[in-house]
């Protein structure tokens, strides 16, 4: 019987992406060092880090490689975490703010060590800008640029309403934060990228072999439709696509639904006039917007959350005002691409590492801030695996709290919140 091949989602990076082979699906019994379950940003980044140190490794994706959110985000290399380190030391202490703080950075950097190395075509392309919508947000953002000095980043650059029009073609922002540590990628070809020089080294990766069950033991035992993985070490790096495989990493996260747009390809000078400098953009809401310019010229906005995962459907419909708002010079520019992606939401907005057993060990919840945390994580589940486990544990020590109310609640708790927080951005508060 044939099994029904999952796809990729109609987003603009699927019909983009470098051509790419499909891998097979796992059928049989296998043998590894380490089984990582899932083959998106922290699935790779871990069995890349891995296999560059000899271990043999399988991914096994339940769809394709770069399938859920590391092949359909905004495509920003936001620096730090969902919460920053003021809020980590307030929370957890000094000893923890700096153990974190110490690594706050450095995810952008393993991301540009890996274009270098593997030669990685993803549309690289330095310096992202926080917006201020109003007098408040600019504070935070100098408060921001303070503290992450403290922390050694030197590369930051707050302007005023006349120096972010330099960079952005509106007259929404009273001005914003530059940092030239951060950037934008294509996402799916930094993960497809990863895949390939994680293949180069001797990985096998499995697509279209959903994990039906964990067998915890030495080794540990992973079961799919057709096959089996015995491993010393098991990694789960599934996020907001894990489902209910591990009920209680389930219950510590949240899957969120982002909406993203892009528009037809526009005129050179259009795409100049409205991003000249050519960065990305995030405002300082709440429920943010965030848009760049893709290597081809067309404008890719996203913005708004949808509690639980559910499809929103009419993604134009939710988007395009929200960018016309920003551009109303691209009201007669039709949009060619839609898609939804889910990100994994914590409680505490800080991600969860740990172990669900002692050759176990997971990582999850970035919370918004995936695309850098997710490749500082692989780095950090590999040096616990080879017996290096001061970094992890400075994340693992951290508290993990379920959603209050359990899985019933914690979706219209966390809409309510939302709409909360929506009300606040309205009003400038």
């Amino acid at each position: 019987m044939a099994t029904h091949k999952i796809a990729h989602t109609t987003s603009y990076y699927a019909a983009s992406a470098n051509p790419t082979p499909e891998r097979p699906e796992l059928t049989g019994a296998h043998r590894a060092d380490v089984c990582v379950i899932g083959a998106g940003y922290t699935g790779l980044s871990t069995a890349l880090h891995l296999a560059e140190q000899g271990y043999s490794v399988i991914v096994l994706e339940a769809a394709r490689v770069g399938w859920g959110a590391s092949g359909r985000n905004g495509g920003q290399i936001i620096n730090s975490y969902s919460r920053d380190m003021d809020v980590i030391e307030r929370w957890h202490g000094k000893e923890a703010a700096q153990a974190l703080g110490s690594m706050a950075f450095e995810g952008g950097r393993i991301i540009r060590e890996r274009v270098q190395k593997y030669d990685i075509q993803c549309d690289l392309k330095d310096s992202n800008i926080f917006a201020a919508m109003t007098a408040k947000q600019l504070k935070e953002l100098e408060e921001k640029k303070a503290l992450w000095e403290r922390y050694g980043h030197t590369a930051l650059e707050v302007v005023d309403a006349s120096g972010i029009r330099q960079h952005v073609g509106t007259d929404r922002y009273v001005g914003g934060l530059i940092d030239h540590w951060g950037g934008h990628i294509h996402p799916l070809n930094l993960a497809l990228g990863e895949a390939a020089a994680f293949e180069s080294l001797g990985g096998q990766i499995f697509e279209q072999s959903a994990v039906t069950k964990i067998v915890e033991g030495q080794p540990a035992k992973v079961y799919t439709a057709k096959g089996e993985v015995s491993a010393r070490f098991l990694v789960v790096a599934g996020n907001a696509y894990l489902g209910e495989l591990v009920p209680k990493l389930a219950e510590k996260s949240l899957p969120c639904g982002t909406q993203v747009l892009t528009t037809e390809p526009l005129p050179e000078a259009l795409a100049r006039e409205l991003l000249p400098t050519d960065m990305c953009v995030e405002d300082c809401n709440f429920l943010l917007d965030y848009y760049r310019l893709t290597a081809d010229n067309r404008l890719l906005y996203g913005g708004g959350t949808v509690y639980g995962a559910r499809d929103p459907g009419e993604i134009e419909r939710l988007i395009r005002p929200k960018m016309l708002k920003t551009f109303p010079q691209l009201a007669d520019v039709k949009v060619a691409f839609g898609w939804t992606g889910n990100f994994s939401l914590t409680l505490s907005r800080l991600p969860q590492v740990g172990k669900l057993a002692d050759n176990i060990y997971y990582s999850q919840g970035c919370s918004g801030h995936g695309v850098t945390y997710t490749h500082l994580a692989g780095r950090l589940l590999s040096e616990a695996i080879a017996g290096k486990t001061e970094r992890f544990n400075a994340f693992a020590s951290l508290p993990h709290f379920p959603f209050p109310g359990g899985r019933l609640l914690r979706v219209p708790m966390l809409t309510a919140g939302a709409w909360y927080y929506g009300v606040r951005d309205k009003l400038g508060v």
